[in-house]
């Protein structure tokens, strides 16, 4: 029997690369599920996805969910809801093209997935860590300007490094950023992040410049464009010299810049539009940060408040 799958997701893979643009990461991360996907299904002896049930959908997320990791670490339920969707897209984008008569994933119970809430950087811990870089060097004036830029504007990593000197506008104090799915956003600079950026323009990016740089803006000891693992190395080293003691990554900077504002009483829907959200839902778990702060707060300063009361009957 001939092996009709085969063809059936390569089509859609090249769907997802040529008509919607994912990104390379995005299609190796479904090419990777969905490869694992193909070769169950034939184990089953099913070579068609049109032959498909919703039995063989159902059983394949079983087998995950009993499978694990080479360490023996069982698959969380991260990866169980990212493979289900690369299935349910495949089929849905059969079932949209006619080349398959139903979905059989559409009744597939989705796995539960544990609220994961952000944990943003009290301010004083930014606030260190933003002068951590030292001064004076041509390193230290470019970290601090990749620091000031991914707080200031919020950016995701990919964002930052993929920057041009011509998409920063001193002038105005904006920043041209090139967000997920090719959308493109203009985002304010704060001073500092200004003037870090303009000293860095000024006094580092020269001497970091070779023939290679083109017109990256953040470039690397090497003069090539700065690198994502460049950037976490910088984070790593401005925490270490600002004495914080927990991992600060690219993305706890993103998540404070957002409950910070928030915080500061802006607009949920100004915030999505900051962070580059294509849904204000995906906005709305910041939210839930700055609401549990406020409880916190609350129950530790409140003189009827449960912690307090607690602490007062331990006391006595």
């Amino acid at each position: 029997m001939a092996d009709a799958l085969a063809g059936q997701l390569q089509r859609f893979l090249d769907h997802l690369t040529v008509e919607r643009g994912l990104s390379p990461n995005t299609v190796a991360a479904y090419r990777r599920d969905l490869a694992r996907y193909g070769a169950f299904l034939r184990e089953r002896g099913t070579t068609d996805a049109r032959r498909v049930g919703e039995g063989d959908v159902a059983a394949f997320m079983a087998r995950i969910s009993a499978s694990t990791h080479g360490d023996g670490r069982p698959y969380r339920a991260t990866s169980l809801v990212r493979a289900l969707s690369a299935v349910r897209s495949f089929h849905r984008y059969l079932l949209r093209e006619q080349a398959a008569a139903s979905d059989p994933s559409v009744s597939v119970v989705r796995p539960r997935l544990p609220r994961s809430l952000p944990k943003p950087l009290p301010l004083e811990d930014v606030l260190r860590l933003l002068t951590a870089p030292e001064e004076g060097s041509a390193k230290g004036l470019r970290d601090r300007a990749v620091l000031e830029t991914l707080y200031g504007a919020g950016l995701r990593v990919s964002e930052l490094t993929g920057l041009d000197v011509d998409d920063v506008d001193l002038e105005l104090g904006s920043v041209r950023v090139l967000g997920k799915g090719g959308r493109e956003r203009e985002v304010p600079l704060g001073r500092y992040a200004v003037q870090a950026l303009e000293a860095y323009l000024r006094l580092a990016r020269p001497q970091l410049a070779t023939v290679r740089s083109r017109a990256a803006l953040f470039l690397n000891q090497r003069g090539g464009r700065l690198t994502r693992q460049g950037v976490t190395l910088i984070l790593a080293e401005a925490a270490r010299r600002a004495g914080i003691e927990r991992r600060v990554s690219p993305h706890v900077l993103r998540h404070s810049f957002a409950t910070h504002l928030l915080e500061g009483g802006a607009d949920v829907r100004v915030v999505q539009e900051l962070l580059g959200h294509a849904s204000v839902a995906t906005t709305q778990v910041y939210t839930l940060v700055t609401r549990e702060h406020l409880r916190e707060v609350y129950e530790m300063a409140h003189p009827r408040a449960h912690r307090a009361v607690a602490a007062r009957r331990e006391m006595a």
